[in-house]
């Protein structure tokens, strides 16, 4: 086994394992907004039961409850815009975990001498390339969602 394909074997590997760690933290933080939501629901249903009730309350603690309820719709915004944000990354990952696999086929085929390669061989390459290439419009096009967002929350 050459060096060079030691070294591509590694870098993969290593780029395959970093994805894996990306995507453990991204469910974890979707389970934990998720565990949040469910918190910031009670507060709030608790909240509107205080305000329909107690009609009789002075101004100021109404006041006071729909200005909590506020922060609490405003958190749940918050939350609703990472967990977005998330679920982007998460499409992206396996994007780029389709693009490495992709890769490594074409890199397979292209690797071969031409004067080797059957008719099939050529036609699988092709297939790949044109695959490859979709896979990259996409992150293109996820890339592109991440970065009107960015600038419509500016």
């Amino acid at each position: 086994f050459p060096t060079w394909k030691r070294t591509l074997a590694r870098r993969a590997r290593e780029s395959q394992m970093k994805r894996f760690c990306r995507a453990q933290a991204i469910q974890r933080r979707l389970e934990e907004i998720e565990v949040t939501f469910r918190e910031l629901e009670q507060q709030g249903i608790k909240l509107e039961k205080l305000l329909r009730d107690e009609n009789e309350s002075p101004a100021d603690q109404q006041t006071q409850w729909t200005n909590q309820l506020l922060y609490l719709v405003q958190k749940k915004n918050n939350l609703m815009t990472e967990e977005s944000d998330l679920m982007i990354a998460v499409q992206e990952l396996k994007l780029e975990e389709q693009q490495c696999q992709l890769d490594e086929k074409l890199r397979s085929y292209m690797n071969k001498e031409d004067a080797l390669k059957t008719p099939e061989d050529e036609k699988a390459e092709q297939e790949i390339l044109k695959q490859l290439v979709e896979v990259v419009n996409k992150r293109n096009v996820l890339i592109q969602l991440q970065e009107e967002k960015r600038l419509s929350e500016l």
